[in-house]
């Protein structure tokens, strides 16, 4: 059985049972344990206690918020920059793919320097340069739009460096049951964070009548995380928690890390499943509010839009349903993995592709019923939003529990980097895009703008069900990997010959 905790009393611990010269003999690179490693350096330190490890717990939850808040303000007030900058669908579109761009590209680097660095410091620094450029975008005129895409891609320096690392500290804190539990609810606040950013975006633009004053709600609620996470996160040891405190420590180079993620098939299947998850999620995020105001016009339900501050209550009402659907969806997909975990040990990716498959004709409902029930449209908003949720906090926990501690950072690294590459950093550009060119088609009215969208966002159900089909190839190979991953940071089992790779060492210290 795993532990519930990485926290434990020194006097508490088992004795390590790695030895010099044993091996795991994975099929994907052994590791030769040194001995030294196991000659008491120094008096052991006490671990993180189980309050502190949750107060950090609470700490990574709030500012997991406040990124998808900060992500998300600018599709809440996405209406008002049209009119502010005299821009097009694809044009406005750029703000999204600009700042996904700069995220997924810096992920790497944060990816290698966060399995071999303190870990707090990054997430430190990261957030910082976040919170000067994310409050620096919100004074922008309206004459320098590149300056505000400039800005836009400047912020996702900071949220790079945060989502990169913040799950494998989590991953260092817990283990089995509990660290599912705790996973589900970092990653809740993913759908709540990005629900509250659409409602506090349209509030304030509608409060203040300036949407610029939307953008600055977060930062001044981000100083305050800036100082919780200098004082309350600390930087567990990497595999405290399946190590019981001790940690694990791995002389590996970067090409070693990427070439054994590469041979972990379950990873590379789920994170193509991921990919298509972000595609999905980046165009309906940014794009629905939109959508559901067109075809109010459409309909003659609503003026059009002449100038700013435009009609909000579209943005509060989805914003209130991805909070909504985010807490539901993930509670039922960690209850589902929890509850079958043990009979199905393939559940988990399983769960993903049902999830993405169910969303899928609920898309399609909502695609073409918008020009006729508005209504009708919100109750099929809500149900794949629910099925698409079910896979936030499932996908991480597959992460953490196929790849090995040292190569966690890398991993999730990587991950992000394909996602956001493949999934939304284009997908909200190739909405708009398409939907410029199916507008150019004809005569530009109210009625043809609003079909031009809906038309475009046809692609969004067919790669949900293409994502479906990725998780249930990753569903055949995740019971290898997830026992190859364990016994590795367990218990390495029986000699076999030994093979000349990097160390990988227990370890009470923290670089």
């Amino acid at each position: 059985m795993e532990p519930d905790a990485a926290v434990s009393s020194p006097e508490d611990r088992p004795k390590p049972q790695w030895s010099e010269g044993s091996s795991s003999g994975l099929h994907y690179g052994s590791f030769v344990n040194s001995l030294s490693s196991l000659t008491p350096r120094e008096p052991e330190k006490e671990g993180i206690s189980p309050r502190s490890a949750k107060i950090a717990v609470a700490v990574l939850c709030y500012i997991n918020l406040l990124n998808y808040m900060e992500r998300y303000t600018i599709a809440g007030v996405l209406l008002n920059i049209q009119k502010f900058f005299d821009i097009q669908d694809s044009t406005a579109a750029l703000l999204q793919t600009v700042f996904i761009c700069s995220f997924l590209l810096l992920a790497p680097l944060f990816g290698y320097l966060g399995d071999r660095y303190n870990r707090k410091y990054i997430m430190i620094g990261g957030l910082s340069v976040w919170l000067v450029t994310a409050a620096a975008s919100s004074f922008v005129t309206e004459s320098l739009f590149w300056l505000l895409m400039l800005l836009r891609g400047m912020v996702g320096i900071g949220e790079a460096s945060y989502s990169t690392i913040a799950p494998t500290i989590i991953g260092d804190l817990f283990t089995g049951a509990q660290r599912s539990l705790v996973i589900c609810v970092f990653y809740i606040f993913i759908p709540i964070g990005s629900g509250l950013g659409y409602i506090t975006g349209a509030g304030i633009a509608t409060l203040t009548g300036d949407w610029r004053w939307a953008l600055r709600i977060t930062p001044i609620m981000g100083v305050v995380g800036l100082v919780l996470l200098v004082l309350l996160c600390p930087n567990p040891p990497r595999g405290a928690a399946e190590t019981h405190g001790e940690g694990v420590t791995g002389r590996t180079s970067y090409l070693e890390d990427v070439k054994y993620l590469l041979r972990n098939k379950s990873y590379v299947w789920s994170t193509l499943g991921v990919t298509a998850t972000a595609f999905l999620t980046g165009a309906l995020a940014f794009w629905t509010p939109t959508f559901l105001s067109r075809a109010q016009v459409a309909q003659n339900l609503r003026p059009v839009c002449e100038k700013e501050p435009c009609n909000p209550i579209d943005s509060y009402i989805f914003g209130a349903v991805t909070v909504v659907t985010g807490i539901l969806g993930g509670c039922l997909g960690t209850g589902f993995s929890r509850r079958f975990r043990d009979k199905v040990p393939n559940v988990d990716p399983v769960i993903c592709a049902v999830g993405l498959l169910g969303s899928a004709p609920c898309l399609f409902v909502v695609i073409f019923v918008a020009s006729v029930s508005i209504p009708t449209t919100y109750v099929f908003i809500f149900l794949s939003e629910v099925l698409i949720s079910l896979n936030w906090a499932v996908m991480a926990d597959i992460l953490l529990y196929v790849v090995i501690p040292t190569r966690r950072s890398t991993a999730e690294a990587l991950q992000i980097t394909v996602g956001h590459l493949l999934g939304d950093a284009g997908s909200p550009y190739l909405v708009g895009a398409m939907s410029d060119a199916i507008t150019r088609s004809q005569l530009e009215t109210p009625f043809w703008s609003f079909q031009s969208l809906k038309f475009s966002l046809l692609i969004c159900p067919f790669i949900g069900v293409i994502g479906g089909l990725f998780f249930f190839m990753a569903a055949l190979y995740i019971t290898e990997d997830k026992e190859a991953a364990l016994r590795l940071v367990g218990d390495p089992g029986p000699q076999q010959d030994p093979s000349p790779e990097p160390h990988l060492e227990l370890s009470s210290q923290v670089i």
